[in-house]
């Protein structure tokens, strides 16, 4: 296996998830987005590139009022929008489920994240999560709910711990 930016010869066309809005981003919408530089995807792909999870990063922001307030006392009135970097999307194809593979995306996302930092501010990684499946795999790595916007986000330091 191999993680990959997504190319044209990476075969997606029988990528299912279980999740029909994250099969049809990756067959029908990503390829847009990334040339709109919207985001960028990131494979994961076994011998004869076949795609067996994929991610989506792109930069985004969190409203400082959503955050836990022992995060959001730390910043100054005027701040608002706190710079993130958003992990759109996180799939496995059903068929390679329990192989870890959702956590080697996991960590390559957040691996990305930690060398951005080093060079723009960018306070967390935010996710949005799909369902209570979702939830408690991004809890079992630190990430924290948000009440106010129903996304989960995980600080820097947090990352560093894992």
């Amino acid at each position: 296996m191999e993680i990959k930016i997504l190319s044209a010869n990476h075969k997606r066309k029988e990528f299912s998830c279980g999740e029909a809005l994250l099969d049809r981003y990756l067959k029908n919408q990503v390829n847009q987005d990334i040339k709109k530089s919207l985001s960028t995807c990131t494979v994961i792909v076994n011998e004869n590139d076949l795609v067996l999870g994929y991610y989506t990063l792109s930069s985004s922001s969190v409203d400082k009022d959503s955050l836990p307030e022992n995060l959001s006392k730390k910043f100054p009135p005027s701040y608002v929008d706190l710079p993130c970097i958003l992990l759109g999307r996180l799939a496995v194809d059903e068929n390679f489920k329990r192989e870890g593979i959702g956590s080697l995306l996991l960590l390559d996302a957040l691996n990305k994240y930690l060398n951005i930092s080093k060079e723009i501010g960018i306070l967390c990684v935010v996710v949005d999560p799909i369902n209570e499946k979702a939830i408690a795999f991004y809890k079992h790595y630190g990430f924290i709910y948000l009440p106010t916007s129903g996304k989960m986000m995980i600080s820097i330091k947090t990352i560093e711990s894992l």
